[in-house]
């Protein structure tokens, strides 16, 4: 997926309010910031998806926090 269909899909979940989308795409906006070594672009992403996660109860929030943790943006926390 290219970003500008990353960008229609993001903005269609949130107009849907698709808590699940909006975790799985902005993970994955994460992971190709990451991948062109924008590290607080990644972050930025991660902390969407973090947030919608723990919004939903989502399962993903642990995995997310792990992440954030890990680049020095969240303190662990325990799920």
């Amino acid at each position: 997926m290219d970003l500008q269909e990353l960008d229609r899909q993001l903005l269609q979940a949130h107009t849907d309010y698709n808590v699940p989308a909006l975790i799985k795409l902005y993970h994955e906006a994460s992971k190709m910031s990451e991948a062109r070594q924008d590290h607080d672009a990644a972050c930025f992403y991660l902390t969407h998806a973090f947030v919608f996660a723990l919004e939903y109860g989502a399962p993903e929030a642990d995995e997310l926090n792990r992440k954030l943790y890990e680049r020095g943006r969240a303190h662990r926390l325990t799920f």
